[in-house]
């Protein structure tokens, strides 16, 4: 099997990415020419600084030509999760209003009525090779043997000029688990910072990713691998076999996950090779220490799992762990405050500072916070002082490390004590019976909240509802014990980026009572 997982050979060296599932690479002379001539196109069709180009598809190469060549070219880059329906479409597309939409052929099969309808879009852009009626062709626009695109030379090519401080370079939209998503300004700045700020990942090994490219995490993630020289992996879509197939493959060192991928690796009894992981990073939602003991025993050669701390708001991290701090970490901390950043913790009633090992709400500022929303104004987001209130509880040591507990929104009252859902979740995850498991809190007449668990059983495995609540209970201190019972599901709902989301299943157990 060739080894994969060195700068040794120079095919990789000049490579990033790599579709993992097919073994075509790209490399950064085939992006940098792709944006050159894509910019040049865009400019000649009419587009002008600050006009906002969509981007609707799934991970695949003409992908980051597109991104780059959007922002050579001046323009406002907004992409659109692929999980979409028609009204978040609708929805998040009303509220950057695209003058071009970049499609996937997969994506616009999907949605080529819902696209037509919206009138602020003057043309589709499609990628891939087969053409459509009344769409322009990615490639007609980019590549030079069909034609109609001579290619630019790097000497001679030259981006709109942008003021990096202010102008907006995308505009993203924040997950939405508690209400409808909204329009996240990037601007230059911020994602030049995002890009300087110190490696949290070895450029000279191989690592493998799944997250979506649409999302934060991904967008600015590979964005920062640009920086460093780094080759990834890439796969289109997570299933679990096919995921470590191609960990066992490539000899992959690093990985960036979800928690969600961690817990469906560890339920998995398939048989890989996956001695070559020595580290793991997670994000996106908190990781409770037992999955973390979980994932060492899958994994033979783990070093640790890393944590790290941010949204799309604050241009993806602002707490982790650097390469220098990897031997000193805390095992369920999200790592140290980064560069460029303030962070502090106020108190959930009075809004003051509070100091170390005292839970209360992160508060940011900073170089990697974001422009604004679009279309609203600061208001309750933002504290006296300027501080990003981002609705996260958490707390950080005599160390300065910081660790997180739940959302503000989502935190359970009972009977005045504070239950986090995100630890009663953690402890059902260790029930070998239980597949995947979301709590929420439920009125309760006199104790004003109580915890109440969804639950997928394991595939042939048959629970009840008293074997799980006595399983938290034994493991949990009394406020936490499952007074507002178990429902079992199929699945528990969940954002692109792996956050649960409550919103959803508060609505199915809003619709389960409307039967009774």
């Amino acid at each position: 099997m060739k080894e994969y997982g060195t700068y040794e050979d120079s095919y990789l060296f000049t490579a990033y990415p790599i579709n993992g599932a097919t073994d075509e690479p790209l490399t950064y002379g085939d992006i940098v020419q792709q944006a050159m001539n894509f910019a040049v196109s865009l400019t000649r069709m009419g587009v002008r600084k600050g006009d906002t180009i969509g981007l609707m598809s799934e991970n695949r190469h003409e992908f980051w030509g597109a991104v780059v060549g959007v922002a050579c070219a001046g323009a406002v880059l907004t992409t659109i999760s692929t999980g979409y329906v028609k009204g978040e479409i609708i929805h998040v597309t009303n509220i950057s209003k695209p003058k071009y939409m970049i499609c996937s052929p997969v994506m616009f099969k999907q949605h080529e009525k819902t696209l037509n309808s919206l009138t602020f879009i003057e043309k589709i852009i499609l990628f891939g090779a087969e053409k459509q009626h009344s769409v322009l062709m990615y490639n007609d626009l980019v590549f030079e043997d069909n034609g109609q695109v001579k290619n630019v030379k790097f000497e001679e090519f030259q981006s709109v000029e942008v003021q990096g401080q202010t102008d907006t370079l995308t505009i993203l939209y924040s997950s939405g688990t508690t209400g409808l998503p909204k329009g996240v300004m990037t601007t230059h700045l911020n994602v030049i910072t995002a890009c300087c700020m110190p490696a949290n990942i070895d450029p000279s090994v191989i690592s493998l990713t799944i997250t979506p490219w649409f999302h934060i995490m991904g967008l600015i993630g590979v964005m920062t691998a640009f920086v460093t020289g780094r080759t990834a992996v890439y796969l289109a879509k997570f299933d679990v076999d096919s995921y470590l197939k191609t960990v066992e493959k490539y000899r992959a060192v690093h990985l960036t996950v979800v928690p969600p991928v961690l817990v469906a690796i560890c339920k998995n009894q398939s048989n890989y090779d996956l001695s070559s992981v020595k580290m793991i990073y997670s994000a996106a939602a908190p990781l409770h220490k037992d999955t973390i003991n979980s994932v060492h025993k899958k994994f033979p050669n783990l070093q640790g799992v890393y944590q790290g701390y941010g949204s799309t708001e604050m241009t993806v991290a602002i707490l982790r762990f650097r390469t220098t701090d990897l031997n000193t970490h805390k095992i369920g901390s999200v790592g140290i405050v980064l560069p460029n950043t303030v962070v502090k913790v106020t108190d959930l009633e009075t809004g003051k500072p509070l100091g170390p090992n005292k839970c209360g709400e992160i508060c940011v500022k900073g170089e990697l916070l974001m422009k604004g929303y679009v279309g609203k104004n600061r208001g309750s987001d933002f504290d006296d002082e300027g501080f990003y209130r981002t609705g996260d509880v958490g707390y950080y040591d005599e160390d300065r490390y910081f660790f997180i507990v739940d959302r503000v929104k989502e935190l359970i009252k009972y009977n005045g004590y504070q239950v986090p859902p995100a630890e009663l979740e953690a402890v059902l995850l260790q029930h070998e019976g239980i597949r995947d498991a979301a709590v929420i809190g439920v009125e309760h007449r006199t104790a004003g909240e109580v915890p109440l668990a969804f639950v997928v059983a394991q595939p042939g495995r048959t629970l009840t509802e008293a074997e799980v609540k006595e399983f938290v209970a034994e493991r949990l201190s009394n406020p936490k014990h499952l007074r507002g019972g178990v429902r079992f599901v199929q699945q528990i709902p969940k954002s692109v980026s792996g956050k649960l989301l409550r919103k959803e299943l508060r609505k199915m157990l809003n619709t389960a009572k409307s039967r009774l």
